[in-house]
């Protein structure tokens, strides 16, 4: 039995502030945009205690994402997208999990926490 199996629903790509990009992220993302840094950091970014930062949409959505038509740069996403919902809180805490449980529909509403973490592992 699968512990998560993501069902594209864009739960994680909303709300307000995490995505934060190392100089790698932003240099991929922006070349797979046709764009160079420069160009994309102002455009989809904002710089937070020195960090670049993906903005959100007036929807409060990552900025990059689509609805049903899922994530804009999502074969270069970056590392903490990829991660999701793997997250050190959730694979360390029984109680995040149960939060990110009730949160997220792709994971197994019949795994449990062991589940998960194994999961997480592989």
């Amino acid at each position: 039995m699968k512990a998560f199996e993501c069902h594209m629903c864009g739960e994680c790509c909303h709300g307000r502030g995490g995505i934060f990009l190392d100089p790698k992220e932003i240099e991929k993302i922006a070349h797979f945009l046709n764009l160079t840094p420069k160009d994309f950091l102002p455009r989809f970014c904002s710089e937070k205690q020195g960090r670049a930062y993906l903005r959100n949409g007036s929807d409060n959505f990552c900025i990059f994402h689509r609805g049903k038509k899922g994530c804009d740069i999502h074969p270069v996403k970056p590392r903490i997208c990829c991660l999701w919902p793997f997250y050190l809180a959730n694979v360390s805490d029984e109680e995040n999990w149960k939060l990110v449980n009730d949160a997220c529909p792709g994971i197994n509403p019949n795994a449990s926490f062991e589940d998960f973490v194994r999961e997480s592992k592989v």
